[in-house]
């Protein structure tokens, strides 16, 4: 049996039998393969080029901006918006900080748009709340009523907030901002949180109202922590929308000491004068708070947006 074994193996530096435990190398792809991840590779390029383009298309502006903020006004008048600055030119900047008075309409600004998103992020969950997980009669309705009222332009309903806010005596007062940007931004709020919360599960309630849990206690233990990210969300976007509203703050807000920074730039523009490199110098100022706050926010944005997608 040993004789049988040794003459059954290799002998040393003996090539092994082909078929028999040879080490196999890569498989080379069939060519069909290949022209397939040629193929796929050609339309990542097309991709590319459109999505840099779309980028391209859209970054200018800004760039345009930031070009023509710190232009003189003889550069501008000499080479056009599309030349280039022969120098660093400031003055702009400073007198649009001095002229519109731009502390103080940054501030109103800030404060405002600070508490519409607050304040329209909590009264939109607690709509929410009501419309999505509570029993109301007529839900479908009342969601698409909501979302109809988001729709109305700012004309229709600038008379009547108008007339309501000098009955109440809140005229050229920061605070009727605050009230009807509340009101109009929750309606959005209430119709994207009525229905992420039609979908929450009724046997999770269930089972928070048989240990004893009250309608507070679910709202906030239950509901809020999943719907958390979704309004962080509307938080951001609710902030930069009140930020840049214009109408409606240029009708209520008629002081200089109450108006906000859109207000500011719209009186740098006059009935046969434009000073051009002094507005993109107000354009550039009263963009960067909002730039500095996505910045600040987007981790927040970008995990608001992906929760849910993965389990």
């Amino acid at each position: 049996m040993a004789a049988d074994m040794t003459a059954s193996a290799p002998a040393p530096g003996a090539a092994a039998p082909e078929g028999a435990g040879a080490p196999t190398g890569p498989a080379t792809p069939s060519p069909r393969r290949r022209r397939d991840r040629h193929h796929r590779g050609w339309a990542r390029w097309v991709v590319l080029a459109l999505a840099l383009a779309m980028a391209v298309f859209m970054v200018g502006p800004f760039l345009l901006m930031l070009l023509n903020a710190f232009k003189s006004p003889a550069d501008y008048s000499a080479g056009g918006p599309l030349s280039l600055p022969r120098g660093l030119y400031l003055d702009g900047l400073t007198a649009f900080w001095e002229r519109v008075n731009f502390p103080v309409k940054l501030w109103n600004s800030l404060w405002t748009s600070a508490l519409v998103s607050v304040f329209a992020v909590l009264l939109s969950l607690l709509n929410a709340y009501a419309l999505g997980v509570g029993k109301v009669t007529g839900r479908l309705w009342l969601v698409g009523l909501f979302l109809m009222a988001n729709m109305l332009p700012q004309e229709v309903l600038i008379y009547p907030l108008f007339d309501m806010a000098r009955m109440v005596r809140l005229t050229d007062n920061p605070w009727s901002i605050v009230i009807i940007f509340t009101v109009v931004q929750s309606a959005f709020g209430t119709y994207l949180l009525a229905s992420v919360l039609g979908t929450f599960p009724p046997a999770l309630l269930e089972a928070a109202q048989l240990d004893g849990a009250t309608r507070w206690q679910i709202l906030w233990r239950i509901v809020y922590p999943v719907v958390r990210p979704t309004m962080a969300v509307l938080m951001i976007f609710f902030f930069i929308w009140t930020w840049n509203e214009f109408f409606i703050p240029l009708v209520m807000l008629t002081s200089n000491d109450n108006q906000t920074v859109p207000i500011a730039l719209s009186s740098l523009q006059g009935d046969r004068m434009l000073d051009v490199p002094t507005l993109n110098a107000g354009a550039l100022l009263s963009l960067l708070p909002t730039f500095i706050f996505f910045l600040i926010f987007q981790r927040t944005l970008t995990r608001g947006v992906t929760a849910g997608a993965v389990k």
